[in-house]
């Protein structure tokens, strides 16, 4: 039952989305793509290869409305090493649109040092993802005129650019800084909720483990399919 898997995939990073992302406003526009259906979500049970990351990647940026893309490997257990090389081949094969591409891994610890190395936390979603950024709406964010090429693209979404001081970007990474710092407890007390309920919802539909996966293969799914119960 792929697609009743796929809704339960879809809540719990919503649980992410809804209550981490947007709750303490660490992306200005999550919450309005959000709610005008501008996130395509692909989920990618099984051990995807990153041509089936790369194949997914292309379908959810064909859709016209997507603004934000997100590729969700629920079944899979990367470190964070591999989840970045998985990062960089999908990069490296998308060239139109062009896209920033951002790697979140559901055990990213809290370095609270400075805001650049704190991105990693903030990207802790409770199921390893590729989330892919149109480069337009980055620049729009930074502030730029000058085009980022893919070397920038990926320190500004790994939280080492430096680039020129006082930009909107700077300014969303110095706030969301400050945030966590007064509410880390409550952050962290809210991702280990999303992480319980992930593994209790996951072994009650056989969403597989670590190592293993209840499907030989990769199924692919679009969580706008329909549900089916059986």
């Amino acid at each position: 039952m792929p697609t009743v898997k796929a809704a339960e995939v879809r809540r719990i990073l919503d649980r992410y989305m809804i209550e981490i992302v947007e709750r303490y406003d660490l992306c200005p526009w999550a919450r309005s793509a959000r709610e005008k259906g501008e996130v395509a979500v692909e989920i990618l049970f099984g051990q995807p290869t990153p041509e089936d990351l790369i194949a997914a990647a292309k379908r959810a940026l064909a859709k016209p409305s997507t603004r934000v893309a997100m590729l969700v490997v629920p079944e899979l257990f990367p470190s964070g090493r591999e989840l970045r090389a998985l990062r960089d081949a999908v990069s490296d094969a998308i060239t139109s649109p062009r896209v920033g591409i951002a790697d979140f891994h559901p055990h990213a610890p809290l370095d609270l040092e400075s805001p650049g190395r704190l991105v990693p936390f903030l990207r802790r979603s409770p199921d390893a993802l590729l989330q892919l950024v149109p480069l337009s709406l980055l620049e729009a964010v930074r502030g730029q005129t000058h085009v980022i090429d893919r070397e920038e693209q990926l320190a500004i979404l790994a939280g080492t650019s430096e680039g020129p001081r006082g930009d909107f970007a700077d300014e969303i990474a110095e706030t969301n800084h400050r945030r966590v710092v007064v509410d880390q407890a409550a952050i962290l007390a809210t991702l280990d909720d999303i992480a319980a309920d992930r593994v209790a919802s996951y072994a009650r539909l056989g969403i597989g483990y670590s190592g293993t996966t209840p499907d030989s293969g990769t199924h692919i799914v679009s969580p706008d399919e329909p549900i089916s119960s059986s």
